[in-house]
């Protein structure tokens, strides 16, 4: 893949709201996680765990914590990112708690590419309840919940959405 070919894979991974009933294979979730365990992390701690949630029960009740965003219960599957404070923090201390966090952004996005080579499609999720999503996975008081990640097979919008102009962002030398 060249430069521009890269660009263009970028480009045309979207978010998808709408999807087809049904769940990916356990063949695709293998290969998100092995996409996500090739993400760089602090420390190469890899502080960041994937609860993979499909049951249509568990998939309404995140829909709730998360103001009835229809996507987390219409793709299927939904990798629950979390991150490890504790496997951070055994280095790093109390800056272990953003390095876990990012730990988990990276290795979320990683999954999200690897879900696009796969021809899936997928939704990030960051608004919801931490405390309703962290008693719906029983998870542990050292894990964080960062995103939920919708993957399935649906219908991409037709168009991208616009974005800014990339020197907008760039600051060079100072602010």
């Amino acid at each position: 893949m060249d430069s521009s070919e890269f660009l263009h894979f970028l480009a045309t991974r979207v978010s998808v709201r709408e999807y087809e009933a049904g769940c990916i294979t356990e063949d695709d979730a293998r290969y998100l996680l092995t996409a996500a365990s090739k993400a760089p992390s602090a420390g190469n701690l890899e502080a960041w765990d994937v609860v993979i949630v499909t049951d249509p029960g568990q998939l309404e009740m995140l829909a709730d914590a998360a103001g009835n965003q229809h996507q987390i219960k219409d793709a299927g599957c939904v990798f629950c990112v979390c991150a490890n404070y504790v496997r951070a923090m055994s280095r790093y201390g109390d800056r272990g708690i953003m390095f876990a966090v990012e730990d988990a952004t990276i290795a979320a996005t990683y999954m999200m590419l690897a879900a696009h080579v796969r021809r899936l499609h997928t939704c990030w999720v960051g608004a919801f309840d931490d405390g309703e999503v962290k008693g719906i996975l029983d998870l542990p008081a050292h894990i964080r919940p960062v995103a939920l990640l919708c993957i399935g097979r649906g219908e991409a919008p037709s168009r991208g959405p616009e974005r800014m102009d990339p020197e907008d962002h760039a600051h060079y030398d100072i602010w």
